[in-house]
């Protein structure tokens, strides 16, 4: 009995012992493997094979439509749609004027007061647009602000030029805006 007792707890060792020396060749193997296929795709991306080349133009024509409908909203005045093309939560941030950044609450309420004080929207234009999508459902939109802003009947327009980055995901089958930054176009 002694000698099966023995002889268990030495197989046992041994079994330990292997499979803990197998275990440590995989995981040098994977991150071998790991390590080659960043390689890659570092490599890759170099040669215009990887996704920043990648064209995914049903989902830039849905930003581009979005973004029309977001300027719709501002030259309709109804702010309640403006703010639906928001996802905010703890995610969303904002830089503007060289501010601090900036989170949801205090986004929406700039815009609500803001863009709901328009009592005309004289031109909103955005020069030099680049829409640039990502895997299908991320989107960089960047532009060159020249928006002309009535807030007030019989005042000047408030003439805004800015460089502007809009960041899009896509959730639940819209796009909906999760960063802004906003910088004054010297």
């Amino acid at each position: 009995m002694k000698t099966k007792l023995v002889l268990t707890v030495i197989l046992t060792s041994f079994l330990f012992l292997y499979g803990c020396s197998d275990n440590d060749d995989t995981t040098e193997e994977s991150e071998l493997i790991s390590q080659s296929t960043f390689s890659s795709k570092i490599s890759n991306e170099g040669k215009g094979s990887s996704v920043t080349s990648q064209a995914f133009p049903q989902a830039k024509q849905e930003v581009i439509e979005t973004f029309e409908a977001i300027a719709q909203s501002i030259i309709d005045g109804d702010m309640d749609l403006l703010i639906s093309f928001h996802a905010y939560g703890p995610k969303f941030t904002e830089f503007k004027d060289g501010a601090l950044r900036n989170g949801g609450e205090a986004n929406e309420a700039y815009e609500r007061t803001v863009f709901g004080s328009v009592t005309e929207v004289v031109r909103f234009d955005a020069n030099d647009l680049q829409v640039a999508v990502y895997y299908g459902n991320v989107a960089n939109v960047t532009f060159h602000s020249d928006f002309r802003l009535r807030f007030g009947e019989g005042t000047e327009p408030v003439i805004i030029n800015n460089q502007i980055t809009l960041l899009f995901v896509k959730t639940k089958g819209k796009w909906k805006i999760v960063h802004e930054h906003h910088s004054p176009l010297l």
